[in-house]
């Protein structure tokens, strides 16, 4: 993980090198677009009349300098409506200016901003829509150009230093999540994740990992199902930012909220094989735990004001000799059978045992588990939307509002006993598929889920299938891992949880 420098300045004119600058709709310069102009000689101005290029958001416009400066090139980017320019207008400028530097190999520029938030908020995107993870590009004719210096020129700097840090915080989250989930399954297994987990501490989180023989005792038999046809051993990571008082125990202890991650580092659907062409990228099912992880880092590093825990389920999902078969009928933590008619429906199975543990042990005030779940929730909803369900209407109208805020749409899905009817088995208590193949797959895999929360604690469960990797680059979420739901989950917090 790497991030490139990032500076605020008082708004001093550049006179060399790459610079860039903001345009609302309708051509209107921005203040310090309008003073760039001046030193340019109308440059912008006859640049704008003479292209397609409107101000509008998610516009770029490329210009090389005039002659009678020292200037580079000059790069325009839309900001949408003056009267309603919203941070994630800025965010996504910034977002699509670091691929166009990347494009056009600039190392290094100065961006005019008019505002503190717009400087923030314009850093944020170019961080999200920069990453890039080379890690294991060994010939540098293969290593794309990036940017590494990035300079905010803006009234009152220090302002927009102060707005950048919790952001960075979270971008800091994101990277990690992204990290996570591009790593191959050779590099992160159930046994290397917990490794790297351990490594948390250094940013303030506490950790516990419990092993396959605590796990035995306890007796999560879903969990250890999925993962008894791996070399590797699962396992069960507890990660928790005490950040809003004394913990559950303690007088006047304050009650954590809670957010549990399917971990299947790769699943190749076990006895139940999935195609060869869907499985290359299997590494990323385990998307729900990587945003967990960087969720969890990312309050750490801002020392949110709330007491949290990330419970991570992590397993490998093999075909072995030893690999559970479909009919093998498994006894979860809660006490409940589950007869196992598809091997390729373990997700929930992870996720079973991993809600109940949490409940029992760390007794939360609410819960929201996310996993990359269905293939039907991608069908339903395609790669921008992730469904959400829920048993607590308060909860979830939260998570919609949060998802809002930050461009991480959610869409409420139903729940009901259409889908529990679905679950019936001829000898356990409940089957781990539907019985109608391909009818509500992601409403089926959510009501199973639902009969593992006791006592009606408010859960949302979110399935990130389709967002949390995508084949398409967004402005600040470029081709792959995306980290859906880090900054989602964070403005939830801030705006509902935090002191």
């Amino acid at each position: 993980m790497s991030f490139m420098h990032i500076s605020f300045t008082d708004p001093t004119l550049p006179v060399s090198g790459t610079v860039a600058a903001g345009v609302y709709s309708g051509g209107e310069l921005s203040s310090a677009a309008i003073e760039l102009d001046k030193l340019t000689g109308g440059t912008l101005s006859r640049a704008i009349k003479a292209d397609r290029f409107n101000g509008d958001a998610e516009q770029l416009l490329n210009i090389v300098a005039p002659a009678n400066t020292d200037l580079e090139r000059i790069v325009l980017f839309g900001l949408g409506d003056r009267n309603n320019a919203s941070t994630i207008a800025v965010e996504n400028a910034g977002g699509l200016f670091a691929v166009k530097a990347a494009n056009l190999s600039i190392s290094a520029t100065t961006t005019l901003l008019d505002t503190p938030e717009q400087a923030a908020h314009f850093a944020y995107g170019v961080m999200l829509g920069g990453y890039r993870f080379d890690k294991y590009r060994t010939k540098e004719a293969l290593l794309p150009a990036t940017l590494t210096e990035l300079k905010v020129a803006v009234a009152r700097p220090e302002v927009a230093e102060k707005l950048f840090g919790p952001l960075l915080a979270v971008a800091e989250g994101v990277y990690i999540t992204r990290d996570l989930i591009w790593e191959p399954a050779n590099v992160i297994n159930p046994e290397s994740y917990a490794h790297f987990c351990r490594s948390l501490t250094s940013e303030g989180l506490e950790v516990e990992i419990l092993g396959e023989e605590a796990m035995h005792e306890l007796g999560m038999g879903a969990l250890l199902g999925v993962g008894q046809g791996s070399d590797r051993e699962s396992q069960l990571v507890i990660l928790k930012h005490n950040g809003g008082g004394p913990v559950n125990g303690a007088e006047g202890s304050e009650v954590p909220i809670a957010f549990i991650g399917k971990g299947v580092t790769f699943d190749t659907g076990g006895l139940s094989l999935k195609p060869s062409v869907t499985m290359d990228t299997m590494k990323q099912d385990m998307g729900g735990a990587a945003t967990v992880t960087g969720l969890m880092v990312a309050l750490a590093k801002r020392r949110a004001k709330v007491n949290a825990v990330g419970v991570l389920g992590l397993v490998e999902n093999m075909p072995d000799s030893k690999a559970q078969r479909p009919s093998d009928v498994v006894k979860t933590m809660s006490g409940q059978t589950v007869e196992v008619m598809n091997t390729d429906a373990e997700g929930r199975l992870v996720l079973c045992d991993a809600l109940t543990y949490t409940q029992r042990y760390l007794k939360p005030k609410a819960m929201i588990d996310l996993a990359t779940l269905t293939s039907a929730i991608a069908i339903a909803l395609g790669e921008e939307i992730a469904g959400v369900f829920s048993n607590n209407d308060e909860l979830v109208t939260k998570v919609i509002a949060a998802g809002d805020a930050v461009a991480e749409s959610v869409w409420r899905m139903p729940m009901g006993s259409y889908f529990s009817k679905r679950l019936t088995s001829d000898i356990a208590d409940m089957r781990n598929n539907g019985n109608k193949p391909r009818l509500g797959g992601s409403g089926v895999a959510a009501q199973f889920l639902h009969n593992f929360i006791e006592n009606d604690t408010p859960w949302v469960h979110m399935d990130i299938a389709g967002t949390a990797w995508t084949d398409e680059a967004f402005p600040t979420k470029p081709k792959g891992a995306t980290a859906f739901g880090v900054r989602l989950l964070d403005r939830m917090i801030q705006d509902y949880f935090e002191k």
